[in-house]
């Protein structure tokens, strides 16, 4: 016996009520997403769970690797289907429990019976199966409070279906099941983490990088293609914007006093990004400042920053503190590329200086001498566009 299907529980979209169907075709296209590239797999969703079966071995392997990045899944099990009657479910068992890895000398059976008329009740079913494996298997007992292995049986009235693991996962909700948002990303460690928590509640993203080449090299620009795509396996595709920024951070240097200078730079960022969140539908920006982290994450410099759009800001970062963010940015794989030493254009231009209350009154005041409309619109319509993960994961060609 060989596992070759995945049972896949749903996490917080369960508790959904009639539009429940809603959330669950989103996840299923989400996981056939994250699945792309395997040719053995076959997705197909239930009101209350989901199977994904794979013949491939290998395959099955690197299923199992990247279904815990996909939002809106709980937990995944391996199983194995026999037919619902005791002879079956009898093998079946055994066999199950003799494939489980964990180094265990304790189990326990938990029964789930859908199909009513089954001629045995859970209680007596527990006792049956569990009689079974003891008499069949050495050095095992039974715990059923805290069991090394959990063996799960659910009968149906058409097959039987049976596991002894559970992988847990990222719960949250299926990216995409909450609006669209675009994200700035900087290439730095908090950006890709701000994604990343957004995309748990479901909000599907898009990205906007600003470049200012020859300043920025291209691989800066590599980092941020790299953690675009690191964003990417949370179940959907992300798209990237790059703006060519270096003409109007020219201009910010040749105009605007240094003490002013940042807050203008994310100000004219800010307008930037949300014509291109209107051209892309997106519903808010999605920002990774931290409250007091640097001088342009003051509530003074925020309230400012804020104060060119109308438009929502999300900054699911605002209150964390850095060791908190860095903890994510390892955990979802960011951290190591994130640090690479190439400089974005907000580090290269930063001045020696940066006011931390700017006041928005003399900030607009040195604003108002250059005409920045016309840099906006040329700096949106230049933009180029990337979709990840692309197919081929490397190829960079483009951008050296």
């Amino acid at each position: 016996m060989k596992w070759n299907e995945l049972l896949v529980r749903y996490g917080e979209l369960s508790l959904k009520g009639k539009n429940r169907n809603v959330f669950i075709r989103r996840l299923r296209k989400n996981v056939k997403s994250a699945l792309h590239g395997l040719e053995t797999v076959d997705v197909q969703a239930e009101r209350d769970r989901m199977f994904v079966r794979v013949e491939d071995p290998v395959e099955m392997a690197e299923a199992m690797e990247r279904l815990p990045k996909v939002f809106g899944i709980h937990s995944f099990s391996p199983v194995v289907k026999c037919e619902p009657t005791m002879d079956a479910i009898y093998e079946t068992a055994l066999q199950a429990v003799q494939m489980n890895e964990t180094e265990g000398k304790t189990f326990k059976v938990e029964i789930r019976r859908t199909d009513k008329e089954f001629p045995y009740i859970s209680n007596e079913l527990q006792q049956m199966i569990g009689a079974h494996v003891l008499r069949n298997t050495s050095g095992l007992t039974v715990n059923v409070r805290k069991p090394d292995i959990l063996l799960h049986v659910d009968i149906r009235r058409d097959v039987a279906v049976l596991t002894s693991k559970v992988y847990p996962c990222s719960g949250g909700m299926p990216v995409g099941s909450n609006g669209k948002s675009l994200l700035m990303l900087s290439g730095g460690i908090d950006s890709p983490v701000a994604g990343y928590m957004m995309m748990k509640r479901g909000v599907q993203i898009e990205a906007i990088h600003f470049e200012s080449p020859p300043f920025t090299s291209e691989l800066a620009m590599k980092k941020v293609m790299d953690l675009a795509e690191k964003l990417s396996a949370f179940g959907t595709t992300v798209k990237l914007h790059v703006i060519p920024f270096t003409e109007i951070q020219q201009k910010i240097a040749h105009k605007i006093p240094d003490g002013e200078s940042m807050t203008s730079t994310r100000r004219l960022m800010m307008q930037i990004a949300d014509r291109v969140r209107e051209e892309v539908g997106a519903l808010g920006i999605v920002s990774g400042e931290s409250l007091g982290q640097v001088a342009s994450q003051t509530l003074e410099s925020l309230t400012a920053i804020n104060e060119v759009t109308s438009t929502p800001v999300l900054r699911p970062l605002i209150a964390m503190d850095k060791l908190e963010i860095i903890q994510i940015a390892q955990k979802i794989d960011t951290y190591e590329l994130s640090i690479q030493p190439y400089e974005d254009c907000c580090t290269i231009f930063t001045p020696a200086k940066p006011k931390t209350k700017p006041k928005l009154k003399r900030v607009k005041h040195f604003e108002g001498f250059v005409d920045f409309g016309p840099m906006i619109e040329e700096a949106v319509q230049n933009r180029r566009i990337y979709t990840l993960p692309r197919v081929e994961k490397d190829d960079f060609s483009d951008l050296l």
